[in-house]
């Protein structure tokens, strides 16, 4: 469809922080350091990895925890190194259809969440199945890129 698209992702690991009670800007700011930190070598193997895109975040509406995470590079997928801190962790994704709506420029939490409102109203308009009580953000530019900025929300297919 022109105003979203179905992907199929495979299983995949991400490493992940939850931060608590923040606004989810703050915890974003907040869940990007600790995991950066984490490819920058504060892991078991004190190994460096290359930054990975999408940023994402789960938003649950009405909660204040929101889980960052990236994308670990498919060299590491088989044996990622354990997290130094303890906020940190690798976690599994299982396979799944995903939803998902692409937007321009540079991204605030009110803007996903307007494009996700607008995502949930279009597949439910559709008939489509999704899981409605949480979605993602996936953020895919360095704050430095000015122009053709990437963003998304995701909803997961029922």
């Amino acid at each position: 469809a022109k105003d979203y698209e179905l992907r199929q992702y495979e299983t995949a690991k991400w490493v992940s922080t939850v931060i608590r009670g923040e606004t989810q800007k703050e915890a974003m700011r907040q869940g990007f350091w600790k995991l950066f930190h984490y490819i920058q070598g504060k892991n078991e193997k004190e190994m460096k990895m290359d930054m990975t895109v999408p940023v994402t975040c789960l938003v649950k509406p009405g909660c204040t925890d929101f889980k960052i995470s990236f994308f670990l590079p498919f060299e590491h997928q088989d044996s990622p190194p354990q997290p130094s801190d303890s906020d940190v962790f690798v976690e599994e994704r299982k396979a799944a259809g995903i939803f998902v709506r692409s937007f321009g420029g540079f991204a605030s939490p009110e803007k996903y969440t307007e494009e996700a409102e607008v995502l949930a109203r279009i597949l439910r308009n559709r008939g489509q199945l999704f899981h409605e009580d949480f979605f993602y953000t996936a953020g895919y530019d360095s704050p430095f890129k000015l122009f053709n900025r990437h963003n998304e929300v995701w909803y997961f297919k029922k």
